[in-house]
């Protein structure tokens, strides 16, 4: 076990060999999954007027629920005409409907040409066949992120445009775009481009990408992403009809947003962004979380910058891990809780190794990130593989003190999919 004291900024490591303080759930792969590895690239979305009500999905078409707080997971495969190619994005709106977005490959058009909104109105029922917003001919449409509007329901989601994927043209570009639905995901506004400033189609450093929306305790609507002018980013004050002129430059992305990481098949230290709408002394800061090299090519670390002021200044950057070592943190998630404003943290984690074995921990902070309490959450260190896809990222959600980070784990090459059951009131 580790456990962690906190004083001041040191973080004190005793024995590794018992089991975490907390309890950690497997979920089960469905039967009709598709894809070899399953399990990758997760997301998980806690309902916020029940907390005991939660979903989860996975790649390339996994859907999981639970209705005890993540106690006990039912899993099945998600179904639609367009089809169910990856990228889950998971959100309970504001009327307890729950949405599954994703990447689509339709038979009767291109791979990959539009994002998929898929609805319930119960967790354990059935998800109708989607919408989306308009395609755009053969154009790539990848990694969607979404917010709610908690004052209207309104859906904001953006996501990358590429011309051609993959391409080494010169003339192919990718781009930043959004798009919205007023009535709850029945219909979609044509995406509007939302950076000046485009990129390549490689997938790459110099591709834009990770962009993020978050929604202020005014409605704000706010944007982030990183590419080849680093940290960006992007604000609108009437619901997404005129943005900036330009994207802001916030931080230089230190070594790029992509990275090797020894054992790991490939690493990204993508942006999220996320707002405090609760009542707490922080309402409406702004928290932007990544991982960089800033620290060397052998020491990755998840970083946070706040504003106060809506974007227009930003704190210096502030490492959310807080120990000595020289190794890796990679794939950060955050989330906030808006019932506290309390920050909550995921990650993979080599501090207490020399090798290529990893943990996995949380970050909690209570002040805004002045300062932060870390949590190792696995039991047991596992080897990822390098000839095994390992996906892009971790995910996690708080609702009401409820917090709940999801994470695969990878043992002799073979993925599982993992939710640890933590609850504030334990925490530092």
């Amino acid at each position: 076990m580790i456990r962690l004291a906190l004083i001041g900024f040191i973080t004190v490591s005793f024995s590794l060999t018992a089991q975490s303080d907390f309890k950690s759930v497997r979920l089960k792969l469905p039967k009709g999954a598709i894809y070899e590895p399953s399990q990758i690239e997760p997301s998980i979305a806690i309902d916020p007027k029940n907390p005991k009500i939660m979903a989860a999905g996975s790649v390339l078409s996994d859907y999981y629920y639970s209705k005890n707080g993540g106690k006990r997971w039912k899993s099945k495969t998600l179904k639609s005409k367009y089809g169910v190619y990856g990228d889950p994005v998971l959100v309970f709106d504001t009327a307890g409907y729950l949405y599954y977005f994703h990447l689509a490959s339709y038979s009767k058009t291109s791979h990959l040409d539009r994002i998929v909104c898929q609805k319930t109105d119960k967790v354990c029922g059935k998800f109708d066949e989607g919408t989306f917003p308009n395609p755009n001919g053969t154009k790539v449409q990848d990694k969607q992120w979404v917010v709610v509007n908690p004052q209207n329901n309104e859906l904001y989601m953006t996501w990358t445009q590429f011309d051609k994927y993959d391409s080494s043209n010169p003339e192919d570009t990718s781009i930043i775009v959004f798009s919205k639905s007023k009535d709850q995901g029945a219909t979609w506004s044509e995406p509007m481009r939302i950076s000046k400033f485009g990129g390549d189609c490689k997938d790459g450093d110099d591709t834009v990408e990770g962009a993020v929306p978050a929604v202020g305790p005014n409605g704000e609507l706010y944007v982030t992403w990183t590419g080849p002018n680093g940290l960006v980013f992007q604000k609108s004050m009437d619901g997404g009809a005129t943005w900036l002129r330009q994207e802001q430059l916030i931080e230089e992305h230190v070594g790029g947003w992509t990275f090797d990481i020894p054992g790991v098949y490939r690493a990204n230290g993508l942006p999220i962004l996320k707002c405090d709408l609760s009542d707490g002394p922080n309402r409406g800061n702004l928290y932007l979380n990544w991982c960089d090299l800033r620290n060397g090519e052998d020491n990755s670390d998840s970083w946070l910058m706040v504003s106060k002021d809506g974007g227009e200044s930003w704190s210096d950057p502030i490492r959310v891990n807080q120990d000595e070592s020289k190794n890796h943190q990679f794939f950060t998630w955050m989330t906030v809780d808006q019932s506290t404003g309390y920050l909550y943290f995921v990650y993979y984690d080599r501090r207490n190794y020399d090798n290529n074995l990893t943990d996995v921990y949380i970050a909690c902070s209570k002040n805004g990130g002045n300062t932060f309490t870390e949590y190792r959450i696995n039991d047991e260190p596992f080897l990822p593989d390098a000839k095994v896809f390992f996906g892009d990222y971790l995910n996690i959600d708080a609702v009401n003190g409820v917090i709940r980070p999801i994470w695969p784990r990878m043992d002799n090459g073979k993925i599982s999919l993992w939710v640890t059951l933590i609850d504030e009131s334990v925490l530092h």
